[in-house]
């Protein structure tokens, strides 16, 4: 065994592992499949070298075999790759005349290569460097062979690199360019493996150390083609050279003393002269991962200076952000970061509110975008991001898109470039999927490398946590401002009884006046007056009578109102359902507009009694009918469906020794998220200025279950509408 053998062995390995590989994960990608196929021409090459390199000088005819077993692979490899670059870049016009005439020419190499033991093709073979057989050109020099090795891999693969050397100036697509950058170091390594080996049948014997290129080169196209978010192409560089120069130390340097120096070892260590070059290249083994490891990390250093420089203010940035309360201040402060530290032309952000539903722009930086405003909870987009919980990129998915056509790919290349996007990265805290950041493109023109993705996804979640606290401390603040708020209602529920004794004292004195004055109106002789005066009395009539029914109103309001602020004063009685209802319209008039609405009452006049306190149901139907009316107003606000009027409907019936009430209304109904937060303290659903404090259905509850031994639940539909069921004790 020699070093052919070992570097042909990785050759096949890694050519097959990587045709593989490709073909499982690349079902629906034709690049993907068609380097898959040329992954076999570097196979098919290893086995035939790595067979060839243990045979014995004396078995000539077998080695011609392999070796035109091992050109088979070397025939077709630069058709395929021409076929695969055309594929890639996209030359339709070019690619179905020059692919035909390149196949049928590597057909008639082919034909050459395995007629009459490949005579005219491969001719003699020559044994070199006392190790194996090889082709000779020199001996006949076969014009076949000299047409095909000009042909194809001069000027077939040189027009190859060409085209990718001109895309590669042309194409404006940022991973799109960093793929060609990788095609193009491959082809490097590709070529100067195989130029290196086809230097031999010219007599120009170089030990073909270079073999093991071909691994790389297969390697490096691989990687392009699945792996759309590529290292930057000047580290995959600085990582593929150190491994080369170490593991051809590590790997070369014994068989180079062997070679150079294997009289001296045998006159020296006898014959165990084979143990010093065999315990030399374990030591390489065994320093040289560590030295690579090494020396990668200095280099690596060096060229990623300034991005680990961003990548540690990021970092920084994400512990520090939990200490700020103020969620604006807080976005503003993420996207600044964002946007200074790593240079980047856009970055927004969306956040869920759960009163809409949906995720709404709560910053942006680039004063010359329009930013999309908000976007619907159910869109592919979001969706896709809930299921995958990982960063999406543009050119990732435009390339999917382009590759394999599928619906779910161009619903998210559609919705990414509408929001100008060119990597999304959610934030998820724990289950919850809180929002996502939009960033632009670099401003210098380089790709998100896998490094910035991860630093991204950390901020994220760290964002996540910081956001919740700020929102939550928010919600704090507006919670203590709606107890306030309770409070002095509570206060002026107090001061009722005193402010509606005072009022309707102002009141009947007004009434005392108005009567006197509307008297002597009417005692008073106008037959000599004029006309003007006249109608002067009339007008002045008029307008007391309008004075005194206003004032007689204005009582009826304050008798109900201190009637709804004394609450158990009354006790509990017997009770229809109509008299609760009688007096809760009289109330809910003066605050919602039942013109506008239709209160239907669908029960039986005969029904059972209720058991309770009259103020305290009276509440508790005043605060549906306000809440079915402010959903029938957002719903025909939102929706606008013609002929839609609104529409609360009460029906009762005898249900396990209780009287079970039903108020349904045809309004907006309630979101599904919003369904368990539907009774707790200071929750509200109301989105218009009429906002409420979200005590009513709580209080409601507490009235129904607390004081009144009942049930209450509920039913809702969004956008159909809300019922809910009351039972309440009858009279016994």
């Amino acid at each position: 065994m020699n070093f052919l053998t070992i570097s042909s062995i990785l050759v096949v390995i890694a050519a097959v592992f990587l045709s593989i590989f490709i073909i499982l994960t690349s079902k629906k990608s034709s690049i993907g499949i068609l380097w898959a196929f040329f992954c076999i021409t570097p196979a098919l090459w290893g086995i035939g070298t790595c067979i060839n390199s243990v045979l014995p000088k004396s078995e000539y005819d077998i080695a011609l075999f392999w070796w035109q077993f091992a050109y088979t692979g070397t025939i077709m490899a630069p058709v395929i790759f021409t076929h695969f670059i055309y594929k890639f870049l996209n030359l339709k016009k070019k690619m179905s005349f020059h692919l035909s005439c390149l196949y049928l020419l590597g057909g008639i190499f082919l034909f050459f290569n395995w007629y009459n033991n490949s005579r005219f093709f491969l001719g003699n073979l020559r044994f070199v460097f006392n190790q194996f057989y090889w082709v000779d050109w020199i001996k006949y020099k076969n014009p076949v062979w000299i047409i095909f090795y000009i042909g194809f891999y001069w000027l077939l693969l040189g027009y190859s690199f060409l085209l990718l050397i001109k895309a590669y100036k042309t194409i404006t697509d940022n991973i799109r360019r960093n793929q060609i950058k990788y095609f193009i170091l491959g082809s490097i390594f590709g070529w100067l493996g195989t130029e290196s080996m086809f230097l031999i049948p010219f007599h120009i014997d170089i030990y073909p150390f270079f073999n093991l290129s071909l691994a790389f080169y297969t390697i490096i196209f691989a990687y392009a083609i699945i792996k759309y978010r590529l290292m930057d192409i000047k580290i995959a560089i600085t990582r593929a050279s150190l491994f080369i120069a170490v593991y051809t130390l590590v790997l070369g340097l014994p068989f180079a003393v062997t070679i150079w120096f294997k009289s001296w070892l045998m006159e020296t260590f006898g014959p165990g002269w084979w143990g010093a070059p065999l315990g030399l290249m374990a030591a390489l083994a065994t320093v040289g991962p560590f030295l690579y490891i090494y020396i990668q990390r200095k280099a690596e250093d060096k060229l990623l200076k300034e991005q680990r420089q961003y990548q540690n203010t990021l970092k920084q940035a994400s512990i520090g952000m939990t200490r700020i309360r103020n969620l604006r201040k807080l976005l503003d402060l993420i996207t600044h970061i964002v946007t200074k530290s790593v240079k980047i032309s856009y970055a927004a952000i969306y956040l869920y509110n759960s009163q809409t539903n949906d995720y709404e722009l709560q910053v942006s930086r680039d004063k010359d975008r329009i930013p999309i405003q908000k976007i619907a909870f159910d869109n592919p987009l979001l969706t896709w991001i809930m299921v995958k919980r990982e960063p999406l990129i543009y050119e990732e998915i435009k390339r999917q898109m382009e590759d394999t056509g599928d619906v779910t790919s161009k619903l998210l290349e559609e919705n990414m470039r509408i929001l100008t996007a060119s990597v999304i990265i959610p934030s998820f805290l724990e289950d919850r999927f809180l929002g996502f950041f939009v960033l632009g493109d670099k401003m210098s023109g380089q790709i998100y490398s896998p490094e910035d993705l991860n630093v991204f996804q950390v901020l994220a979640s760290q964002a996540a946590l910081a956001i919740e606290n700020a929102q939550f401390y928010e919600d704090t603040k507006e919670m203590q401002a709606q107890i306030a708020q309770a409070e002095k209602m509570a206060t002026v529920g107090t001061m009722a009884d005193g402010l509606s004794h005072q009022i309707n004292n102002r009141f009947y004195a007004l009434a005392l006046i108005t009567g006197d004055s509307i008297n002597t109106v009417k005692s008073t002789d106008t037959s000599k007056c004029t006309p003007e005066v006249k109608e002067m009395i009339n007008s002045l009539s008029y307008a007391l009578e309008r004075i005194q029914a206003n004032v007689l109103q204005g009582g009826e309001v304050v008798k109900g109102i201190l009637k709804y602020t004394r609450k158990g004063e009354e006790g509990f009685t017997e009770l229809t359902i109509d008299q609760v209802l009688d007096g809760t319209l009289e109330m809910v008039q003066y605050k919602v507009k039942l013109s506008e609405i239709d209160i239907v009452r669908d029960y039986p006049k005969n029904i059972p009694k209720i058991y309770g306190n009259l103020p305290q149901l009276q509440e508790v139907f005043f605060n549906l009918i306000d809440n079915a009316y402010d959903s029938i107003v957002e719903k025909r606000n939102l929706l606008k469906e013609e002929g839609y009027r609104g529409k609360i409907t009460f029906t009762a019936y005898p249900w396990e020794n209780k009287l079970r009430i039903v108020s349904e209304d045809n309004g907006l109904g309630i979101k599904a998220d919003q369904v368990k937060k539907i009774f707790t303290p200071f929750f509200t659903t109301k989105t218009s200025t009429r906002k409420g404090t979200g005590l009513g259905l709580y209080v409601i509850r507490r009235i129904i279950t607390d004081t009144h031994k009942g049930q209450i639940a509920f039913e809702t539909e969004y956008q159909a509408g809300t019922k809910f069921i009351i039972d309440l004790p009858v009279t016994k």
